[in-house]
């Protein structure tokens, strides 16, 4: 599930308040606010109608927070990832159970933080998992994932939408695995036309990168 997140005017047009007002709000915790990477504050449509209903909110939500990179190269963004997610679920009024994170491809599936998910949502000890994008949990089968947790009364909140086209080369890296997976069953791990039919989809794979 995808929480929509508003622009201050529209935010401001909805509650029939000025931006001023907004600001302090925020600042005063009247109103939960995410911030952006740019500085950005947005405000959670749930926010928004909790203040228009009157409604607060009495139920407390636990949270894990899960994160994941492919290579220990580009932690900057784990950390970056740790960051918008805390400050996600602070702005929704989440109690942050834990923070799992994983150095790994989305296709490996005995991650030691996914691991320490799972036993999570089967003790029934966390509401919500929050992640960035949906392939930071699993490149494949999200939608068996998500039905999963469901069963334990568990949801996913996605916080962005589509994968950001700088994750290309992590996307190629796992479709190579998943080539040279396949191969290695088909031709054993040192045949010739296993190696010919590796060597073939990078080749195909360069030349869609370069038509693009």
């Amino acid at each position: 599930m995808t929480e929509r997140l508003l622009p201050p005017r529209e935010a401001c047009k909805r509650l029939g308040i000025s931006f001023i007002t907004l600001k302090r709000w925020i600042y005063s915790g009247k109103i939960r606010a995410v911030k952006t990477p740019t500085g950005r504050w947005m405000i959670p449509e749930s926010e928004i109608e909790r203040i228009v209903s009157g409604k607060e909110r009495v139920k407390e939500v636990r949270a894990v927070i899960y994160a994941r990179i492919s290579s220990s190269d580009q932690k900057s963004d784990l950390e970056r990832q740790i960051k918008y997610l805390t400050q996600y679920c602070t702005a929704k009024g989440y109690r942050i159970v834990d923070v799992l994170s994983d150095i790994a491809s989305g296709l490996k599936t005995n991650r030691r933080g996914l691991m320490k998910l799972f036993k999570y949502v089967v003790d029934r000890q966390v509401d919500v998992v929050v992640i960035t994008y949906k392939d930071r949990l699993t490149r494949f089968g999200f939608e068996y994932l998500e039905y999963f947790f469901k069963q334990h009364g568990v949801c996913i909140e996605v916080v962005y939408g589509e994968e950001p086209r700088d994750a290309y080369q992590e996307l190629v890296e796992d479709l190579l695995a998943v080539v040279k997976s396949f191969a290695d069953k088909l031709y054993g791990m040192r045949s010739r036309r296993k190696k010919k039919l590796v060597q073939g989809f990078k080749e195909l794979l360069e030349e869609v990168e370069k038509n693009n």
